[in-house]
């Protein structure tokens, strides 16, 4: 929600400048809360609109359109914009007025509703190529088509076998899809519009089972989930079908796919999205706003998505909010729930960062050369491919070694849940972007540790009673080089106070509304 203390004709002034001619080929539009109702600000256009809750036994929010002046920015929420891949390759850097913003309404809505939300949020263009980070080739963070879909597989005892399949669907869905895919009953929750719903699997839950996805004749005694970081599913999809990716290639022919993908919430960026898929619900109520953000009460900057703070990511998480593995122990209060190389973790009994925090040292490969399922062309040069590939082999050794029931000279139980994060892909698709052969070997090698993992289930004899499901935390699209810049210049030279958060939450007077 904005702070009270910026004066309005600021938020007019930052308007002006950031819509102009000047800054159109980074800004796509510019979203806001202003006086109980919802803006979207572009170049040509704007739509102010307000959210109502529903009528009767519905739990989502109803919008209406206020006002719409030219075009209406947020007018296209098509899900199938720019899919298969083919489409995605022939409308590269597509403009605004072709994009399209699915569930773009609640997506602004949830997150004007964290108290430190910004004044203003600045959505980049689907070609702006931040320089300044160093040059990636691809980027995420908007909620554009392309960026904000993620894939979405379900496979196994309790998934539907639909093949590809047009079920529209949110992250937020997944954790109480999961929650129904183990049977647990409904324990009665808050709904995203702020009431009491009976059918939640979650105390605090957005979004809903996909019981389309699902087959209400058979139960999995285990779930795995494995999330590809920064995965483009069509790219993933395309890699599958041609034999690069053979074991979700196994994956998808055994149960469904979201064809479209599922969207993530905004801002579609990391930490925020991997605690939407665990508490099933969008940032702007999980708390992780984003991977950084400005506290105005506490005049402090809140970092998580960092190798310094990922041990305390979780520390802003907003009270109330729950988890898959907290309501799996709820239920079943002997169950053994794991998460590995997951900052958003709370409510896990075994925790790679929970480890971590207690001084645990958990064994990490001196290097990438020599190890499994690493494109050798790539970990000599790349520095961050070469990481990511130790700290997914290193997520891999943890996996495989809990489902054979030993670890770190511990024995273990056959897990109730296990949550996989795997970061190759976000870095590979970021250095090359989403259609590059680096991007192409990190998903190749990202597929042979799936598979690691299934020999594992399979070597446990317990593989038939697994469900697994694959996710991302969101897309990646391709940038186009020499479209960079800042906006930061412009609201300067306009006389505006502005601090500039995660590259794109600006808080105006950031000085204002401290705690007395």
């Amino acid at each position: 929600m904005a702070s009270p203390t910026v004066e309005p004709d600021s938020v007019d002034t930052a308007l002006s400048v950031l819509c102009d001619s000047a800054l159109d080929p980074i800004v796509e539009m510019v979203l806001l809360e202003r006086d109980g109702a919802y803006e979207a600000h572009a170049p040509d256009g704007s739509v102010r609109f307000e959210r109502r809750v529903t009528d009767g036994p519905s739990h989502d929010w109803e919008f209406h359109e206020l006002e719409v002046r030219g075009r209406n920015p947020l007018g296209d929420q098509a899900r199938d914009r720019f899919a298969p891949l083919a489409e995605e390759l022939a409308n590269r850097f597509p403009h605004r007025t072709a994009n399209a913003y699915p569930f773009a309404y609640e997506q602004v809505a949830q997150l004007f509703d964290h108290p430190a939300a910004p004044d203003l949020c600045v959505v980049h263009t689907s070609a702006h190529h931040w320089a300044s980070l160093g040059g990636h080739i691809g980027e995420h963070g908007s909620l554009a088509s392309v960026q904000c879909r993620a894939p979405f597989i379900i496979s196994g005892p309790g998934a539907a076998r639909l093949g590809m399949t047009d079920v529209p669907a949110q992250l937020v869905d997944i954790a109480p899809t999961v929650l129904a895919l183990l049977g647990l009953d409904p324990i009665g929750g808050t709904g995203l519009d702020g009431r009491h719903r009976p059918d939640a699997h979650l105390r605090a839950q957005d979004g809903d089972v996909l019981v389309d996805l699902l087959d209400p004749t058979e139960r999995p005694d285990l779930v795995v989930g494995f999330l590809l970081d920064g995965c483009n599913p069509n790219v993933l999809y395309e890699m599958a079908a041609s034999g690069e990716a053979p074991n979700v290639a196994r994956l998808m022919a055994e149960g469904s796919t979201l064809r479209n993908g599922i969207v993530s919430s905004l801002p579609t960026v990391t930490l925020p999205n991997h605690t939407t898929v665990l508490t099933g619900r969008h940032p702007g109520h999980h708390g992780i706003l984003h991977n950084a953000w400005w506290d105005r009460s506490l005049q402090q900057q809140v970092v998580t998505n960092s190798p310094a703070t990922w041990v305390s990511a979780m520390d802003p998480l907003a009270p109330g909010t729950d988890s898959i593995h907290a309501a799996i122990r709820r239920a079943e209060p002997d169950a053994f729930t794991v998460s590995i190389n997951e900052p958003a973790d709370p409510g896990a009994v075994y925790s790679t960062f929970d480890l971590m925090r207690r001084g645990v040292r958990v064994p990490f490969p001196k290097s990438a050369e020599g190890l499994p399922h690493a494109t050798e062309m790539f970990v000599r040069p790349v520095k961050d491919y070469a990481l990511f590939t130790q700290v997914d082999h290193h997520g891999v050794t943890q996996a495989v070694g809990i489902i054979e029931g030993r670890y770190l000279d511990t024995d273990y139980p056959l897990p109730r849940f296990m949550w996989i994060n795997c970061s190759l892909t976000d870095s590979a698709f970021h250095e090359g972007g989403p259609h590059s052969e680096i991007a192409r070997a990190s998903v190749r090698d990202t597929d042979g540790r799936i598979g690691e993992v299934l020999g594992a289930l399979e070597r446990r004899g317990v593989l038939e009673r697994t469900a697994v499901f694959l996710c991302a935390d969101h897309g990646m699209e391709e940038s186009q080089p020499g479209v960079d810049g800042d906006w930061s210049p412009a609201l300067r030279a306009a006389g505006l106070d502005v601090r500039d958060e995660a590259f794109g939450f600006l808080y105006l007077d950031p000085g204002a509304g401290a705690e007395r």
